[in-house]
């Protein structure tokens, strides 16, 4: 019953029998091995992009940090949901990377920011002058910090306000793989056909040791980037590691088939949620997040029975929860935590 995040469930049996293949003998380091090379191929491949830059590092927060910094000077903003991971959950490793550029928070319902409002804090950021950080960029994060899911119709919408305006947009697809799943859309079109340039490509929330993909979809960039890797310390020299994962991880599909059983399992917890008269969903649940919230004590009770998850601030009277299944979650892991709660 083990539900407090999905990068708390070990690395799938194929990404680990990859990572034991590239063991063997010699390769060459920072990247020029052949694993790289196979795994550059699969993603221009699922992203319709022969041309793109791709590049691995070994964390969400440094794939979003770096990839912004690409986009950014140390005078812009960033403009992203008052949620977004790189907002509250990155020790500010974006402005860090960004020499001191500024995220520019956005409200929206359910951790999707409003094109509305978007499209206001921009033009309220454009009227500052000379006295105010300069609007830089937009950063879309997909599955969204609150559970739900930006559909290719919505992420265009939010890309299309930032061209409006000239800026650039990157996309947190630390779950992108659980987006897709959920939406049916192909990683083509959840990004540069919708007006992405940049993605951070997850791969250790879904099965993963500690790989990610930047996604770089203008390849004039790409030098610019290798660059901020190195010097940013995050240029792997055992780089093969991270290479052989993300080729297990990819290879034959495996990506969106676990995925599809880490949604699955979300959509379990949330049938069996739903038969239960004291429970309620704070945000609808899309994929593989949901927040519950349920009545005072039921936190003891739950932990009493051996379930983990986050504890989420909530309403006098009431308690709430973070819930997030993973590729390893089983049936019975979520029929057991049901049953503790009834």
């Amino acid at each position: 019953m083990w539900f407090t995040s999905d990068n708390a469930s070990g690395a799938a049996p194929e990404v680990m029998a990859a990572v034991t293949a590239a063991n063997a003998g010699y390769a060459r380091s920072y990247g020029a091995d052949p694993f790289m090379d196979r795994a550059r191929d699969q993603i221009r491949e699922i992203f319709e992009a022969p041309e793109a830059a791709v590049y691995l590092v070994a964390t969400g927060t440094v794939a979003n940090a770096l990839a912004l910094s690409l986009l950014t000077p140390p005078w812009g903003a960033v403009f992203c949901h008052q949620h977004a991971h790189i907002a509250e959950d990155e020790c500010g490793a974006p402005e860090f990377y960004m020499h001191g550029a500024k995220l520019a928070l956005v409200h929206g319902a359910h951790g999707r920011m409003d094109p509305a409002a978007l499209e206001a804090a921009i033009v309220k950021a454009k009227g500052g002058g000379v006295h105010g950080v300069q609007a830089a960029a937009v950063s879309i994060t997909n599955v969204t910090e609150a559970g739900t899911v930006h559909s290719v119709a919505e992420v265009a919408a939010l890309a299309g306000v930032a061209r409006a305006h000239g800026l650039p947009v990157h996309l947190d697809g630390a779950r992108f793989a659980n987006a897709l799943v959920a939406t049916g859309a192909t990683a083509a079109e959840m990004t540069w056909k919708a007006g992405v340039d940049v993605v951070s490509f997850g791969g250790t929330k879904n099965g993963c040791m500690g790989v990610e993909a930047v996604v770089i979809f203008d390849p004039a960039k790409a030098w610019e980037f290798e660059l901020r890797r190195k010097r940013g310390g995050h240029l792997f020299s055992k780089h093969r590691f991270l290479s052989a994962q993300m080729v297990g991880y990819l290879e034959d599909g495996l990506w969106l088939r676990l995925a599809a059983h880490a949604n699955a399992m979300g959509a379990r917890l949330v049938r069996g949620l739903a038969q239960m008269p004291d429970v309620s969903l704070v945000h609808p649940a899309e994929a593989n997040i949901l927040f519950p919230e349920w009545g005072v004590g039921t936190h003891a009770r739950l932990e009493a029975a051996g379930a983990a998850y986050y504890p989420f601030p909530a309403p006098m009277g009431r308690e709430r929860a973070r819930l997030v299944a993973s590729w390893s979650t089983t049936e019975a892991d979520v029929d057991q935590f049901l049953a503790a709660l009834r």
